[in-house]
């Protein structure tokens, strides 16, 4: 039985890669890392606790990421270094001058758990796995902004072409600008394969067509909703997903559509480092057998 496979958003997810806050997190400098206030380590803990329970509870093997990454505040947020393939992890290489040295750590915890490497970003290139979204098995969308450039886009698309992988450039825009984490998950996230979370004022219209025209319903996050995550949302199988509680208005909204929606606590885990459900999690199996 195959262990490893992800070319999804949306299918059943059956195995979990996570990294649970260390001292690194905890004594993070909000001004050097970017975030909102430091992280109460004990807090965030307890948080990432019930993270992995509600994860196991779902059905999903979790697994560790426990590599040593001494001054690497954001390694808990395990979907960024890499992306898992059918045919195995491409190694990314980060857009955050930060967190440059989690990208080979990550893939060597992924080998261990038998996930073998399919390629590496060299050079200029910078892609970061928040930017990088399944719309199908053989259709990425790939956010160009400051955390994915264009050498990353070109990389991966060489990477991906042998695997019958087409590649779909999505111009972000500037937001806060440079230091800010603005990725293409940051606004839309895939529920099913004929549904999406988003927040329709950051989309560039030619994506918003593309979706339109593959049949893709979208739920709209309100403006007051949008800073504290609402378009940031993990789908554990089709119409069944994990968000940050706190947005009221954005889950009445999926339960609408037909979405069975979980909540989870992430004062301390994620709004205070501004990562949510989808950015704690590098999905390794996603799998409808």
């Amino acid at each position: 039985m195959k262990t490893y496979g992800s070319q999804s958003m949306v299918e059943p997810l059956k195995r979990v890669l996570v990294r649970k806050p260390d001292e690194a997190f905890g004594n993070a400098d909000p001004a050097f890392w970017h975030y909102v206030s430091q992280p109460n380590l004990e807090k965030a803990q307890a948080e990432h606790d019930a993270l992995v329970a509600t994860l196991r509870e779902a059905g999903c093997e979790v697994l560790y990421h426990d590599a040593e990454l001494p001054e690497h505040a954001d390694a808990i947020f395990t979907h960024d270094p890499v992306i898992v393939t059918d045919e195995g992890y491409i190694v990314l290489r980060m857009g955050k001058d930060q967190r440059r040295g989690e990208e080979s750590a990550l893939g060597n915890t992924l080998e261990g758990f038998g996930v073998p490497i399919l390629a590496t970003l060299e050079g200029e290139a910078t892609a970061e796995g928040g930017d990088l979204m399944w719309l199908d098995h053989a259709t990425l969308a790939v956010g160009r902004g400051y955390r994915t450039n264009a050498e990353g886009l070109r990389q991966l698309t060489a990477a991906l072409r042998p695997l019958g992988v087409e590649t779909f450039e999505v111009q972000l825009p500037y937001g806060d600008g440079p230091v800010s984490c603005l990725h293409l998950m940051s606004l839309i996230s895939m529920l099913d394969h004929d549904l999406a979370v988003v927040h329709l004022p950051l989309l560039p219209v030619p994506f918003v067509e593309l979706l339109s025209d593959r049949g893709v319903s979208l739920v709209e996050v309100p403006d007051e909703e949008y800073p504290t995550m609402g378009p940031n949302v993990l789908a554990l199988a089709p119409r069944r997903c994990l968000m940050i509680e706190g947005n009221p208005v954005t889950k009445g909204r999926l339960e609408a559509a037909g979405c069975e929606v979980l909540t989870y606590r992430g004062d301390d885990l994620s709004l205070k480092a501004e990562g949510g459900a989808t950015c704690l999690t590098r999905p390794i199996l996603r799998t409808d057998d």
